[in-house]
C-alpha cells in the first residue's frame, strides 16, 4: 500500500509539474486560440467545425494554414499537402523522444503522439535534459499536454463566441503573443551552426517567397531551412569522424 501510495504521489507531482512548466507557453497561446476562433466563420468554417478541428486536429499552425487556404478557395489536396509539410517538424520531435518512451505501452505512445505540440515538446525536452529518470516522465508529458489541450479548445470556443460580438478582433494585433512565445521556445535550443543556419535560411526564404499563392512559400522556406541545416550537420559530422580517424 505504501509503495502504491508513493507511486501515485510521484505521478501526481510529475503531472502538476508538467502543467506548471507549460503555463508560460499557454499564456502566449491564449490570444492565438482566440484569434483562430474569431477567424473560423469569416473563413468559411462553421463554429462547430472550428471546435471539432481544435478537438481532433489540435495543431495550431496547421489549423491556421488550413483556415487561410480554405478562405482562399484552395482544393482539399492542397490543404492536406501544405499542412502535412508544415507539420513535418513533429517527426523530428518524435524521433527525439523515441528513446525516452519506447518502454511505454502502445496506448500511452498513441496518446503522446496526439498531444505532441511545439509547447509540450519544449517543456518535456527541458524535463529530460534536467533529469535522467524517465520511469514517470510520461505523467509530466500528460500534464503538459492536457494543460495545453484544454487551453486551446477553450480559447477556440471563446474566440467563436467573441467573433460574433467583435467582428474586427483580428485587427487588434493579439497574434504578436504567439510569435514572441515561439521565439522564446526556439532561441534557447539554437546551440550549433547547423541550427542557426536552418533558422536564418528558413526565415529569409519565408520573406522572399511570401507572395507565393496558397502559402506555398512556407513549404519552400521549410524545405530550404531543413536542407541547409541537415547538410551542415552531416558535413560537420563527417569532418569530426575524419579527425577521429586521423587520431
Amino acid at each position: 500500500m505504501t509503495t502504491a501510495t508513493s507511486v501515485g504521489a510521484l505521478r501526481s507531482t510529475e503531472f502538476i509539474a508538467g502543467a506548471k512548466a507549460t503555463f508560460p507557453l499557454i499564456v502566449g497561446a491564449i490570444p492565438f486560440g482566440i484569434i483562430f476562433g474569431t477567424l473560423a466563420e469569416p473563413s468559411g468554417l462553421s463554429a462547430l467545425g472550428a471546435l471539432a478541428m481544435s478537438l481532433f486536429v489540435f495543431a495550431g499552425s496547421g489549423q491556421f494554414i488550413a483556415l487561410g487556404l480554405l478562405a482562399a478557395g484552395a482544393s482539399i489536396p492542397i490543404i492536406i499537402a501544405t499542412t502535412f509539410i508544415v507539420n513535418l517538424r513533429h517527426l523530428l520531435y518524435a524521433a527525439n523522444l523515441v528513446p525516452k518512451v519506447r518502454h511505454l505501452p502502445q496506448r500511452w505512445r498513441v496518446l503522446m503522439a496526439f498531444g505532441l505540440t511545439d509547447e509540450t515538446f519544449a517543456a518535456v525536452s527541458s524535463r529530460y535534459l534536467r533529469r535522467d529518470d524517465i520511469e514517470t516522465a510520461h505523467w509530466f508529458y500528460l500534464g503538459s499536454f492536457l494543460a495545453m489541450y484544454g487551453n486551446w479548445v477553450l480559447c477556440t470556443a471563446v474566440g467563436v463566441a467573441l467573433g460574433e460580438l467583435f467582428p474586427d478582433m483580428t485587427q487588434w494585433g493579439l497574434d504578436f503573443a504567439m510569435s514572441v512565445t515561439f521565439i522564446g521556445m526556439v532561441v534557447p535550443y539554437l546551440t550549433s551552426r547547423p541550427m542557426w543556419a536552418a533558422v536564418i535560411v528558413g526565415g529569409m526564404m519565408a520573406i522572399a517567397t511570401a507572395a507565393l499563392p496558397h502559402k506555398l512559400g512556407l513549404i519552400v522556406a521549410s524545405l530550404c531551412g531543413i536542407a541547409v541545416g541537415l547538410s551542415l550537420f552531416m558535413l560537420e559530422k563527417r569532418k569530426q569522424q575524419g579527425l577521429e580517424n586521423r587520431v
